[in-house]
């Protein structure tokens, strides 16, 4: 075993009270990057809140020993300046090995992808990984990121630390007998059975390797729903790595370090921590050590309890029962835990009015290990003005999700209104996890818009054009129907403004006018309401233009009768 890891196992007392001083001078200086929440001070252990990422008794180092030094008291860099300086820049305690802080990094990004609402940051893996091995001793890893012997934690046999059994049959950890916590991040075999990840493709989860050690942390600090942007959240996960509020401290003193400037430096030579952690056993008689027991009641025929503050009168009060503390909530295991909602490969919802999208909302969920969610319901709502509806004539419909975690609405009908809207797909009740679309409706449109004859439009001035103007308007070949038309009498087609006189139509009063919008029918049909010709006598032209650029120009004549001489006498 390595000497580092030989080290952690020493007891001194002294340590604690420096690190505790320390921990005072750190709070002092600097200020923490988000405080620690009410309930989190107070006893060197303590329990993860009801909401555990791991086994919900347990942690997932199985709360072996850790690094307890502190910080340096000067920041490498000032607040609210770059979290990554170039080499030269900062303290040698502020640098981290190469692999080691890109896998921190990979991590984050990898989790950000699947579990964004956990705002997973890079330097609280980097915090854990400092506390849990001093960054993989140093950053001492191969080029896969692998360490070259395996970092391995004392034998978790219930001697001042926690007692697990064996679990892996010594697969990971070299112990039959019992548990000890392996690797750069320090999983027990049980977590990791678990949590194990395989970041870097290689087909293994190994928890000797930095990439898939540090992706299984950021899962595991991000399961139940947590959001590490929030200071309670953060705590408690934390706290479900280890249980103890110093470990706590410890943690966030190297978080907020980090998160003032950080700088690479190569492989192997990072910084070693020195201090361990001390667990506190009590001997028993035979020289043998075990954890300090809890106070038990006296025995018939033992000690009696010291009585209580007396009462007024001589009586005594009797000792008060503790209160018992309430069991924790249960936390449902990893693969029953929603992770993430994504798209599973929606393209653009565009559809025009009145026709059927294209294209389906699809989603997909993942649990909290990353893995496809089958059987969860997932609610699909429409919510815009353009009447868009679900097959159906439904705004809301609720699908359950398939084996491979895929969740499919029914296909979207487009209202008649053009327009923006969205749908927002829903899952998970305690936090729930949405996606929302956007997509949009065009109006109906046409490529093409003929007259259904060829017949020349003459009137007198002053008469209606006898004979009426039908057209039709297509798109791609098709009618095109409930297509907007707007009709336009002008002088001159190559300067389509809006004619003052000549041609027109009525209004409901007989005035004259000479722009009309219009709507083709269910055939694509459109017919024009009567035309009429004023005293002004000449050529003009009626342009229509429909939604979609088609147009069509017709030309009108008003002209006066001939006139004839009279017959001769």
């Amino acid at each position: 075993m390595a000497a580092h890891i030989r080290r952690r196992l020493r007891k001194g007392a002294t340590t604690t009270a420096v690190a505790a001083a320390a921990v005072a001078a750190l709070a002092a200086s600097q200020a923490p990057a988000a405080p620690l929440t009410e309930g989190s001070t107070g006893g060197d252990q303590q329990a993860a809140g009801g909401e555990s990422g791991g086994p919900e008794d347990d942690a997932a180092t199985g709360n072996s020993p850790y690094y307890t030094d502190l910080p340096p008291l000067v920041t490498p860099d000032r607040p609210g300046s770059s979290s990554n300086l170039p080499a030269a820049t900062g303290s040698a305690e502020a640098g981290i090995p190469a692999s080691v802080l890109a896998a921190y990094k990979q991590a984050e990004r990898t989790v950000a992808g699947t579990d964004p609402a956990c705002r997973l940051p890079w330097q609280l893996l980097a915090a854990i990984g400092k506390v849990e091995s001093g960054q993989a001793r140093g950053g001492k890893v191969d080029a896969n990121g692998t360490t070259p012997s395996p970092i391995l934690g004392p034998a978790l046999n219930g001697q001042g630390f926690a007692l697990i059994k064996d679990t892996d049959g010594g697969a990971y950890d070299g112990d039959a007998v019992h548990d000890r916590a392996v690797g750069p991040m320090q999983f027990i075999p049980s977590t990791w059975a678990t949590w194990g990840q395989d970041a870097n493709g290689d087909g293994r989860k190994d928890p000797n390797n930095i990439y898939d050690a540090a992706l299984a942390a950021g899962r595991y600090l991000c399961a139940g729903g947590r959001d590490l942007a929030v200071a309670a959240d953060l705590d408690r996960a934390v706290l479900s790595y280890n249980q103890s509020t110093e470990y706590l401290r410890t943690v966030r003193s190297w978080f907020a370090y980090y998160q003032r400037g950080t700088h690479e430096v190569p492989d192997g030579s990072g910084v070693l921590p020195t201090s361990p952690s001390t667990p506190t056993p009590s001997t028993t008689p035979g020289g043998t050590t075990s954890p300090t027991p809890s106070p038990s009641p006296s025995k018939p025929g033992g000690t009696k309890p010291s009585p209580g503050p007396s009462k007024p009168g001589g009586g005594t009060s009797p000792t008060p029962k503790p209160t018992p503390t309430p069991p924790p909530k249960p936390t449902p295991p990893p693969a029953d835990t929603l992770g993430s909602l994504e798209n599973a490969g929606t393209g653009p919802l565009t559809a025009t009015a009145g026709g059927t999208f294209d294209e389906r909302v699809s989603v997909r969920a993942r649990n909290a290990l990353g893995a496809p969610m089958a059987q969860l319901p997932v609610t699909f709502t429409v919510t815009g003005s353009t009447g868009t509806l679900f097959e159906g004539g439904r705004k809301m419909v609720t699908v359950l999700s398939k084996a491979d975690g895929t969740a499919t609405a029914p296909a979207l009908k487009a209202g008649e209104k053009s327009g923006d809207f969205t749908v927002t797909a829903t899952a998970g009740t305690t936090r729930p996890r949405t996606l929302t679309y956007a997509a949009s409706v065009t109006a109906r449109q046409a490529d093409a818009i003929v007259r259904t004859d060829s017949k020349a439009l003459v009137a007198a001035p002053g008469e209606k054009f006898a004979d009426a103007v039908t057209l039709k308007a297509t798109y791609k070949g098709a009618a095109a129907a409930g297509v907007a038309v707007t009709a336009t009498l002008v002088a001159d087609a190559d300067k389509p403004a809006e004619n003052d006189k000549g041609p027109h139509f009525k209004d409901a009063d007989g005035k004259p006018l000479r722009t009309l919008a219009l709507t083709t029918d269910a055939e694509g049909l459109l017919r024009l309401p009567d035309l009429f010709a004023d005293e002004n006598p000449g050529t003009y032209q009626l342009v229509l233009t429909t939604e979609g650029g088609a147009t069509v120009v017709i030309e009108l004549t008003v002209e006066a009768a001939e006139e004839t001489a009279p017959p001769e006498a």
